[in-house]
């Protein structure tokens, strides 16, 4: 029995993220270049993708939190499972996840809503994605375009719609390309996910967690999510290590995205200076109320990842050109530690054949 409602989750998402109108994009504008733009990815990159990639699909805002619900289930229901096992010690007779068994209904009820809300706000903002889910490979990954998002994105940065839509697609091409071209990274990532799961220290039950905190702690707890002290306490230092691992690969995988889309792009998108100055602005100009959500959501974190990613890359192919930028790509000792994403000099020496 699953600890979350992930039907509530959905229905809360949707209610969050609207449905604005998007008849003006359709995926076939760009389908017929997509193969055209993985061989560019492909030959720039040196990464030999196994198989064919999944089509682009343009899609609504719905359809975008119901394909990551499913991504996110397997995840979400073992860190909720390992959050059941740290409250047994404090669990009575008939009791479930450290509350009275009636009650199980209503703890799953909560957090699918929480669930949903989280996804209902990132779907406002998410442009493309390369849907991907790292636990379970059965799951066939896919290429999603936000229609409504990518309009409104357009019409708010004053830049060519169609300039836009190709230049995304370039960036989640290029992830699809990453994961296929080298097999080993889903897993690689998988596994370092599932030995952080089997870690998890769970010094809270369920019902501490779901608790609001006080309007008096709010400011602290804040800083705490913001700093990432919550999940190092809950992880304890011995498997810290293993969350700056999953960062760095991370920051890579999202940093060559940024570098190969201006790369490639640069000979199918004229007015690419523009759409980079304007995206730079997008992320950097944001509102009081989503640099907020940002921050108890962590995605300061994934901003980050973008630009400590993509300085390393870019650095890389300055220094040495695209074949030793590929050499990250080998093996998972081949990848950039934190230390060395900021001084990509030294990765380079340490990979040097």
């Amino acid at each position: 029995m699953d600890v979350i409602d992930w039907s509530t989750a959905q229905r809360v998402g949707e209610l969050l993220a609207g449905s604005p109108p998007h008849d003006a994009l359709r995926a076939e504008s760009v389908q017929p270049l997509a193969r055209e733009f993985a061989a560019q990815v492909s030959a720039y990159s040196s990464l030999q993708p196994i198989g064919e990639l999944p089509p682009l699909e343009m899609v609504d805002r719905p359809t975008w939190i119901a394909a990551n619900l499913k991504t996110m289930r397997p995840l979400m229901e073992s860190m909720a499972a390992r959050l059941e096992e740290g409250s047994k010690t404090k669990r009575r007779p008939g009791w479930t996840l450290g509350l009275p068994a009636a009650m199980q209904a209503t703890t799953g009820l909560l957090l699918g809503a929480q669930v949903g809300a989280l996804t209902g706000v990132l779907s406002q903002r998410v442009l493309g994605q390369y849907d991907l889910a790292l636990l379970d490979p059965t799951v066939t990954p896919r290429l999603l375009l936000l229609a409504p998002n990518l309009e409104q994105a357009a019409a708010t940065l004053r830049v060519d719609r169609q300039e836009l839509l190709v230049w995304v697609a370039i960036h989640e091409i290029t992830h699809a390309v990453q994961f296929t071209g080298a097999p080993w990274l889903r897993g690689h990532l998988a596994g370092l996910l599932e030995e952080l799961m089997e870690g998890l220290q769970a010094k809270a039950s369920l019902t501490t967690l779901l608790r609001l905190p006080d309007l008096a702690d709010g400011r602290r707890l804040v800083e705490r999510l913001r700093r990432g002290e919550l999940l190092r306490f809950a992880l304890g230092e011995q498997r810290w290590d293993l969350v700056e691992r999953i960062q760095a690969t991370m920051s890579l995988i999202e940093g060559h995205a940024e570098h190969v889309m201006d790369a490639v792009g640069a000979d199918v998108l004229p007015s690419l200076p523009r759409l980079r100055a304007a995206m730079t602005h997008r992320r950097e100009h944001r509102g009081l109320p989503w640099r907020v959500l940002e921050r108890l959501l962590g995605l300061e974190l994934k901003m980050r990842q973008y630009e400590v990613g993509r300085r390393f890359c870019d650095a890389v192919v300055a220094a040495e050109g695209p074949n030793a930028l590929a050499r990250a790509w080998q093996a998972p000792e081949m990848l950039p530690s934190t230390a060395e994403l900021e001084q990509p000099a030294r990765w380079l020496a340490r990979t040097a054949a």
